[in-house]
């Protein structure tokens, strides 16, 4: 059976496009311990240009995905306010399926933000 991989998905709800140039980080968390496992920027599309978490590399247990939302949406022409509403955004969820498809996407406005496990 083929391993899982990890992906996302950003798109700017505001301005009704992808969300181009967003620094996402994923880590692995096992007990106390944090550990970065990937950084990536979002491309055109608003996604990675490749997974997240690689097939690989994938493992079951407890990661958070870090989106930088406040750079993004800095560079974006959003209104500036200092400091920014939302501006590092993490969405900690579990693996438990070694095989599956994880998609973690996030919709992103200046003042709102929502996510799920997509497909």
């Amino acid at each position: 059976m083929p391993g899982g991989y990890l992906t996302t998905h950003v798109l700017d709800t505001a301005r009704g496009q992808p969300a181009k140039g967003m620094t996402v980080e994923l880590f692995r968390l096992t007990g106390a311990e944090r550990r970065l496992v990937s950084s990536k920027i979002t491309n055109a599309d608003g996604r990675t240009d490749a997974p997240i978490l690689p097939a690989e590399d994938f493992l079951p247990g407890t990661y958070e995905l870090v989106f930088h939302a406040g750079g993004y949406l800095d560079k974006s022409g959003a209104a500036p306010e200092t400091p920014r509403f939302l501006d590092v955004i993490p969405i900690r969820f579990g693996i438990s399926d070694a095989g599956a498809h994880y998609h973690v996407p996030l919709l992103i406005s200046p003042f709102g933000y929502s996510t799920y496990r997509g497909s």
